[in-house]
């Protein structure tokens, strides 16, 4: 009797299993088919595709030329015409500086010269008189001599008044600030009322015309970028990508940062000194996974795309991003070849969802 019920209780289990098995499997199945269907959706199959890769670094857009203003003279400042964004032409006035001592010794040198110029006339007419004494024999020698070295005495001392006159007007004409060239007003350290110091810069402008990129070069590249060599710049406050050609190398390398300095000529609208900007340097051509920028979604810390396996139905994988370029993504890691991705329309992509192919 005890062997009838252990066998009971052994079929009893035993169709229990079967029966949750078939539950589970029931359940699995309802599952599969109750995947959300993703519709709009572009799907991509991932290749290797050769592509030519760039160093990258950053620098600043900066003018072709400029000036750094000093004044030549202490003294008040009485007008300032200027401010910083002023677009100014050659020559203009930017501000004028107290001339009151500068009239004062452009007078007294204007009076020494006439003095020297009276003196010399005189000194002429009687050189001229003695002369003609000298020649009839009525003076010596020696009083010729000495009317001769008067003469040239005074006129020594005029052509010295005349340049301490024209230093003076030389002087007269600093109190008054033009500009070296035409451009535009990128820096004001002065104004009206301040006190103007010889050797301080109060004013810079920089030329519009044209603009350079300097930007350090890792030292490894020392060797391989030269003058002439085309290059692009990426400048995102304007959005655009500039092509360029390096005008300068400097071999210098700085032991701080390991990097030498570039200089890029560039032209393009919209140019402003002072913007940040990337340089890329091309470096060759190599096989690369590239996926559109927009595939990769970003989820908290982490950065993945939406993969499509054969059946259709969709994952989120996990990846390594690499350098972005023209819409492009490079995949270092967590995807393969010949593998199938959401390329667009991810943001409809639903993990675990179905795509039908």
């Amino acid at each position: 009797m005890s062997m009838l019920k252990s066998y009971a209780v052994l079929a009893f289990l035993l169709l229990s299993f079967l029966f949750a098995g078939g539950c589970k499997n029931g359940d699995y199945k309802a599952q599969e088919a109750k995947r959300p269907e993703i519709s709009g959706v572009t799907v991509l199959k991932v290749e290797p595709s050769q592509t030519e890769i760039f160093y990258e670094t950053t620098g600043t857009v900066k003018a072709l030329n400029s000036s750094v203003i000093a004044s030549r003279v202490i003294g008040t400042v009485l007008s300032m015409n200027v401010s910083a964004g002023d677009s100014v032409r050659a020559g203009q006035v930017l501000l004028t500086i107290d001339d009151s001592d500068a009239i004062q010794r452009v007078k007294a040198a204007e009076k020494g010269y006439e003095a020297a110029k009276q003196r010399k006339g005189l000194s002429e007419a009687t050189f001229n008189r003695y002369k003609k004494l000298f020649d009839q024999k009525a003076i010596s020698q020696q009083e010729m001599d000495q009317i001769e070295t008067q003469k040239k005495v005074d006129e020594s001392e005029l052509e010295r008044a005349k340049a301490l006159f024209a230093e003076a007007q030389t002087h007269q004409g600093f109190t008054k600030i033009t500009a070296p060239l035409s451009g535009v007003v990128v820096e004001k350290k002065i104004d009206r009322g301040s006190t103007a110091v010889p050797g301080t810069p109060i004013i810079t402008i920089e030329e519009n015309s044209g603009y350079r990129f300097e930007a350090a070069v890792d030292e490894r590249l020392l060797g391989s970028v030269k003058r002439g060599m085309a290059v692009y710049i990426v400048i995102d406050a304007i959005g655009q990508t500039v092509k360029g050609v390096i005008n300068e190398v400097v071999p210098a390398v700085d032991p701080a940062s390991r990097s030498f300095l570039v200089k890029v000529g560039i032209n393009s609208t919209g140019l402003r000194s002072g913007l940040y900007g990337k340089l890329l340097i091309p470096e060759g051509k190599r096989n690369m996974l590239l996926v559109p920028q927009k595939a990769v979604i970003e989820k908290g810390q982490l950065t993945g795309v939406y993969a499509v396996d054969e059946k259709g139905v969709v994952t989120y994988r996990l990846i390594k991003a690499g350098k972005m370029n023209n819409g492009m993504t490079e995949i270092l890691s967590g995807l393969n070849a010949g593998e199938k991705i959401i390329a667009e329309g991810a943001e409809r992509a639903v993990d675990g969802g179905m795509v039908r192919q």
